[in-house]
Formats: C-alpha cells, structure tokens, sequence
C-alpha cells in the first residue's frame, strides 16, 4: 500500500490508523499547491480530486477522502472501530460529523479569508467540538480504546491549537490520550510535526502543526 499525505494535513488521520492497525505501507509526500509528488509524479494523474489522503491498495485501487478510507481500516482491524449491533453505523456517524461538520468549518483559515469570517469560523468549528465533548465516554470518543474516529479527531484539535480555538476539557483529554499512543507519535515524527508529550498541558500545544 501506499498512502499519499502532506504533513499536518487531514491525511495525518489516515497515517496514525495505518500505524495503529500495523498494516504495512509506503508514504509518498504531495505539494498541495503545485500538486507534484516528492518523487516528481504528476498527483492529477494518481488522484484527479487533487488532495489527500489517497491510499493506493496493493490491488492497484485507490480510495480516496478520510471517511472511506478510515471505515476500510476500521472493517479490516475491528479493534479500531465498535463492538455493537450499531457500532459501524455509530462510527460512520461520528466520522460523517467530524468530515461534513468540524472539518469543514475550518475551510476559512485556509483560504486567505478576513478577521471576520475566520472568526465565524472559529466559533463553529468551536460549537461542533463542544457537541463531540459531550459524548465522549472516556478518554477516547467511545470509551477506554481509540477507533479511527479518534484519529480523524486528532487531527481536528490539533488544527484547533494550531488557530487557537479552545475546546472543553474533554477533548483535552482525549488529545492527552491520543498523544500518548505511539503510533501518532510515530505518524508526527515521519511527517516532521513537532510532537507533544502526553504529560504536557494541551493548552501549551498551540503551533504544534
């Protein structure tokens, strides 16, 4: 497998699953503004929708957008995903809000956007978070083990840090918790992030992407 990233991008969330489940893969770096690939590889012709994550199966497929490609992992590890008759469908739903909703609303921080919208933004992205705090059931979203779910997270309040949008202290939590498995610190270290340690306050993580 080959996954296609940029560092601290969104695909970030697919790198720490991989890492989670030990699948075996490789990495390929992707400019997102001259859409080339570190080894010269024209991205357009690998992927048309020109962002990441791509994941390149061993099959010679290619899946596309975090959603999907988390919910393959999660299919293929069970232990990433939920023990329930509606633990798919409760993980789709989560990472369904977390793509549509919380990633979303942080469009405006990317987009050379003015003090008044990305400060609209940054209390979206801030009411959407509140309402993942309030059902987080653990130090993970749903309980004592992450899911992919938590990946796709991750990457949402490292995002929040880095614009300086608070969050509750669930999620502080979480974040903690995160940051304390080795397959995120690995995923940062490969992808040159600074990585947080766990015992440090999450407060002190701002430019941390």
């Amino acid at each position: 497998m080959k996954l296609y990233y940029s560092p601290g991008a969104c695909s970030l969330a697919v790198h720490i699953a991989l890492i989670e489940a030990k699948e075996a893969f490789q990495l390929e770096r992707v400019d997102l503004e001259s859409k080339m690939t570190e080894s010269g590889a024209d991205y357009l012709s690998i992927n048309p929708k020109g962002y990441v994550p791509a994941l390149v199966l061993d099959t010679g497929e290619m899946l596309t957008e975090n959603l999907a490609i988390l919910d393959w992992i999660a299919t293929r590890h069970p232990s990433l995903g939920l023990d329930s008759a509606l633990g798919r469908t409760r993980l789709l739903e989560t990472l369904a809000f977390t793509s549509t909703e919380v990633h979303k609303s942080f469009k405006p921080f990317f987009t050379g956007a003015n003090d008044e919208e990305k400060s609209k933004a940054s209390h979206a992205v801030s009411q959407r978070l509140q309402f993942l705090s309030q059902r987080t059931r653990g130090p993970f979203l749903f309980g004592e083990r992450p899911s992919v779910a938590d990946c796709y997270l991750f990457v949402m309040l490292l995002w929040a840090m880095k614009f300086g949008i608070a969050f509750p202290d669930a999620l502080l939590t979480l974040a903690g918790s995160m940051v304390g498995l080795l397959a995120v610190q690995k995923a940062m270290e490969r992808e040159g992030l600074r990585v947080p340690f766990a015992e440090a306050s999450p407060q002190k993580w701002m430019g941390v992407v």
